[in-house]
């Protein structure tokens, strides 16, 4: 039997594809980024090979366009994602998403007793490695990690 290389997740006209996400990762993704909740056609594939990480997950939003805020949150999940802008089915530009040295009211301090969880002021949070992701809040001190960091809704 014969196998033909194909796509697995059709292409899209214009839109937004976030590619190279952690398998299991698309749908808390799609989910923060509040995908399900508009009339845009969302298209998630899910354990796919992928050959520089083994297995990956990826999104495609059509007729959707990121904020600069969604990318910090979807670095802060997915490091080594990667956000692909389409017009016409091609491929109009290509970023690498990056953790941004002060994270500003995109994550929040997992301190309850934060004044930032207690005020309404940003929260704001500092990173102190990469990977793997170490964060500390600005106000309070306390430390989060990819396992405890909680994003703002």
């Amino acid at each position: 039997m014969s196998m033909e290389k194909g796509l697995i997740v059709r292409l899209i006209e214009n839109g937004t594809v976030i590619d190279h996400i952690p398998p299991g990762k698309g749908i808390i993704i799609a989910e923060m980024l509040n995908l399900f909740n508009q009339d845009s056609v969302v298209i998630i594939g899910q354990n796919l090979e992928s050959t520089k990480y083994g297995r990956k997950d990826i999104i495609k939003v059509e007729n959707r366009f990121l904020k600069s805020e969604e990318y910090n949150k979807i670095a802060l999940i997915a490091p080594n994602a990667t956000v692909n802008i389409i017009e016409n089915y091609e491929i109009k530009e290509k970023k690498k998403v990056t953790i941004p040295n002060v994270i500003e009211d995109v994550a929040l301090c997992i301190n309850a007793n934060c004044i930032s969880n207690r005020e309404p002021i940003p929260s704001k949070l500092y990173l102190i490695n990469r990977n793997p992701l170490k964060l500390v809040c600005h106000y309070c001190g306390y430390e989060c990690n990819e396992k405890n960091i909680r994003l703002k809704a």
